[in-house]
């Protein structure tokens, strides 16, 4: 287990160290991110006083009307990334197609995928929002990577992480051996180790799912929610308390500090486009955390780390947190 006090790059070179074979480069890239989460930090802390909240007279390839902040969060993430040499390319929610690398730079053999401001819808009202990344190696050989080149499954994923900024900031890592939290010291600008190998409790009395859609849920979520309202009166025969904060990485930070289950699932609203969260920028990242300090993620019907993407944009359903609330809803599906 690493020390709480260290800081996060030298985490991040101990554990290099400990492969023998590691180049150094993801090491390199994963410093060019949390540099760039460190400036969005400070844009959100004070996007008040900068006059960024509100909304941008544009939307996003999703259709969904952008805040000022997912244009500038997006901006700083690929100009703090496209001119180091350690991406061949990137892909953003925010944007609708590939993100390439300029023939002026180095290219390097990861790829990218980020959600630049995940929550942003509650940024003017001083809620947690959070930048969320994934890193997958980019195939041997490839110089300038196209779409499939990025459809990979979630389980060929390098590294995956988030930031969640909000009365502390945070930023949450794996790199496929645990998940350890960071917090962002601002009066020297490191992020120190506060929360080493992260564990999530098998079991759980607590839910987030957003209510205003139930009669628009499929039977089996329908069944899962009825119960735990039911409390010791059904069932389940326990009390379930229920929270819904708008923003993933809230959602996800707190299952991975107290337990819980997270649930956007499918409805009828939703059903033609495959579900609400983006599979690369949310869903999967979300899931190699989850998955390694010991938790589940599903659609409902099968594991999201084992889905074939099949575009950059593709939506899923997400249920995750503690393993057998999963499991047991999982079941429901069947």
């Amino acid at each position: 287990m690493s020390d709480i006090g260290q800081s996060v790059n030298q985490f991040i070179v101990e554990t290099q160290r400990a492969h023998p074979s590691a180049t150094g480069d993801l090491t390199g890239l994963l410093n060019d991110v949390i540099s760039a989460c460190k400036k969005i930090a400070n844009l959100v802390n004070r996007s008040s006083i900068l006059g960024l909240e509100g909304y941008a007279n544009s939307n996003n390839v999703q259709g969904e009307h952008q805040k000022k902040l997912d244009i500038l969060t997006n901006d700083v993430m690929v100009e703090h990334l496209n001119w180091t040499g350690h991406l061949a390319a990137m892909v953003s929610e925010e944007i609708d197609d590939i993100i390439t690398i300029s023939d002026d730079y180095p290219k390097g053999k990861y790829l990218l995928c980020f959600d630049p401001l995940d929550g942003s819808s509650n940024i003017d009202i001083n809620l947690s929002v959070g930048t969320i990344f994934s890193v997958l190696r980019c195939p041997e050989g490839i110089e300038n990577p196209s779409h499939e080149h990025f459809l990979q499954k979630g389980k060929e994923q390098v590294c995956a992480g988030f930031c969640v900024y909000g009365p502390s900031t945070m930023l949450i890592l794996t790199t496929g051996f645990g998940v350890n939290g960071f917090t962002l010291d601002r009066e020297v600008g490191e992020f120190i180790l506060t929360h080493p190998d992260m564990q999530i409790p098998e079991d759980t009395s607590e839910f987030a799912i957003n209510m205003s859609n139930q009669r628009y849920w499929e039977p089996p979520v329908k069944r899962y929610i009825d119960e735990c309202i039911q409390g010791v009166d059904g069932v389940r025969e326990k009390n379930f308390n229920m929270r819904w904060n708008a923003s993933m990485v809230a959602e996800v930070y707190r299952i991975l500090t107290r337990g819980g289950i997270f649930m956007y699932p499918l409805d009828s609203r939703i059903a033609q486009q495959g579900g609400k969260l983006r599979l690369l920028y949310e869903a999967n990242p979300m899931s190699f955390i989850i998955e390694q300090a010991g938790g589940a993620s599903s659609t409902g019907r099968e594991r999201i780390l084992s889905l074939q993407p099949e575009s950059i944009h593709q939506r899923v359903p997400v249920i995750l947190g503690s393993k057998h609330e999963v499991e047991r809803l999982e079941s429901y599906h069947l």
